[in-house]
């Protein structure tokens, strides 16, 4: 299999409150929800950067469609890391995030390998992590 993972799927029980978080709050470029026409189809795609999208789906359209029982949310399974430039940019992005609703699980605080690191969990409870690792340097593609 070659890497060509470029898109990343949550499932979530309120779409448009999913897509307000996402949008309005963390400010991630979206056409908004498409699809409604189709029973199962509504969904919302969020740009990453350049080929990687993350896509919001209703929970019971996502079980659907991968022919599965809806589960309980469980969101300790999976997590995001969205790695940044700075200390500052983790603060940043953890009070937007904070400010857009989501709840604040581990304060940013400096981590035992030598980074700085802060977690979050968006409405549906989705675990992201907000990481500087001071090995990686990024370039940005905007």
């Amino acid at each position: 299999m070659k890497p060509r993972i470029s898109v990343f799927t949550l499932g979530v029980d309120d779409l448009e409150r999913a897509v307000a978080f996402y949008r309005d709050g963390l400010g991630l470029p979206t056409e908004g929800i498409i699809g409604q026409e189709f029973e199962h189809g509504a969904v919302a795609f969020f740009d990453l950067q350049a080929g990687v999208k993350l896509a919001v789906w209703p929970r019971k359209s996502l079980a659907h469609d991968a022919g599965i029982s809806l589960q309980a949310a469980s969101p300790g399974e999976f997590t995001i890391g969205h790695n940044v430039g700075s200390k500052e940019e983790v603060d940043q992005i953890m009070e937007e995030a904070r400010k857009a609703g989501a709840v604040i699980k581990v304060s940013a605080h400096d981590t035992f390998w030598g980074g700085y690191s802060g977690y979050f969990q968006d409405p549906d409870g989705h675990i992201w992590e907000i990481v500087w690792n001071p090995a990686w340097e990024f370039a940005d593609a905007d």
